[in-house]
């Protein structure tokens, strides 16, 4: 193999297949990225995979490619030459003993790579059930509206991902973690009926690496994989099997007190009670939503903390015991000026959801408060 490539867009390649590959694997070849390079009458072009088995990110470009081959190079060893190496036109190559030269300037390199045949193949699209496209700024929107509710820890491994369902031209993404729940929708051109579930880690990298906000990006759905297609990049995931709580039915319908406030304020008085707040005791803090004000307080073994803020508020007077975490995070994947605080009860979850309408539901379960 025999390249010449730009520095800088190869190591924007390197860097984020890179993403996709996991340290101290079982098999070496897995610790590394696969270079492909393809010659071709007007140049050719190099492909980048990285892959652990779950989750796969792959980049393709034009490049002048003076003899195809491919090669396995160590993705932080690589990634690390690269990002050292100056400006300008680099040179790689490669020999029958898997040497690898790297040049570029005065600058050289020679490491020793692994056989493209020890590289697992990666899930192909062959068998694409439902191909759907997306609006670039619209997924990345519902990514950051649902990923802070999947759940970390995998003893239901169905919810360490988010649940899309399109049904009739709306796409509705689930996630929860058995503490919080959150449900965005949006009016998608796919007409078709498909559900499937995407791991929480695949969706980060996805929203990542999402730049503009008005391009298409399309879903290659298979049976047991899917594939996002962005721009030059590909990033594959398996999908995940399991039981997936019906949302709906967790969803409490109607509440007995409405408040609406800004935005800001509430995310701003949360975070100035939170200070004193003692994690590892599990320490919580109160919220009132009494006679126009929402009061937030806390008593620890470090202090107390108050703050007071305005709302508008209809209904019963209530005093609910919050995570400050969880309800942080509600508020700030609100993205609006103002939000709807719907509470049925101390001891009842409490949804949160725009001024008007339903594009988003947030659920956050209340803590008992001691006393």
């Amino acid at each position: 193999m025999i390249i010449h490539c730009e520095k800088q867009s190869l190591y924007e390649m390197v860097s984020n297949a890179s993403r996709a590959v996991s340290g101290k694997m079982a098999t070496p070849a897995l610790e590394g990225i696969l270079l492909s390079a393809d010659k071709k009458e007007l140049g050719g072009n190099i492909k980048i995979s990285g892959y652990n088995l779950e989750i796969g990110i792959t980049a393709e470009a034009a490049c002048n490619v003076a003899e195809s081959g491919d090669i396995v190079i160590n993705a932080k060893l690589f990634s690390d030459i690269l990002r050292n190496m100056p400006s300008g036109t680099i040179t790689l190559s490669t020999n029958d003993k898997n040497i690898v030269e790297i040049k570029c300037g005065s600058t050289e390199y020679s490491i020793l790579g692994m056989s493209a045949r020890d590289y697992p193949q990666l899930p192909g699209d062959s068998d694409t059930e439902s191909e759907i496209i997306l609006n670039s700024g619209t997924l990345k929107g519902m990514i950051s509206q649902t990923l802070f509710a999947v759940a970390t820890i995998d003893t239901r491994p169905a919810l360490t991902g988010v649940k899309f369902i399109f049904s009739n031209g709306l796409l509705t993404m689930v996630s929860l973690d058995g503490y919080r729940l959150a449900v965005r929708k949006e009016n998608v051109e796919y007409k078709g009926e498909s559900t499937f579930i995407v791991p929480g880690r695949a969706l980060s990298e996805i929203s990542r690496m999402i730049s503009g906000e008005d391009d298409d990006i399309t879903l290659r759905v298979t049976k047991r994989h899917i594939i996002f297609e962005i721009k030059e990049y590909n990033v594959i995931t398996r999908l995940l099997e399991g039981e997936f709580l019906d949302h709906n039915k967790a969803i409490p319908s109607g509440g007995t007190t409405t408040v609406e406030v800004e935005t800001r304020n509430m995310i701003e008085s949360v975070e100035r009670t939170s200070p004193i707040i003692d994690d590892r005791l599990r320490s919580h803090i109160k919220v009132d939503f009494s006679d126009g004000y929402i009061t937030s307080a806390c008593t620890t073994t470090i202090g107390r903390a108050f703050d007071k803020i305005e709302c508008k508020l209809e209904g019963n007077n209530v005093s609910v015991g919050f995570s400050n975490h969880y309800l942080l995070d509600a508020l700030k994947a609100a993205d609006c000026d103002k939000v709807k605080i719907v509470i049925n009860g101390p001891l009842s979850p409490v949804k949160i959801l725009p001024p008007e309408g339903e594009s988003f539901l947030f659920l956050v379960v209340p803590v008992k408060l001691k006393g």
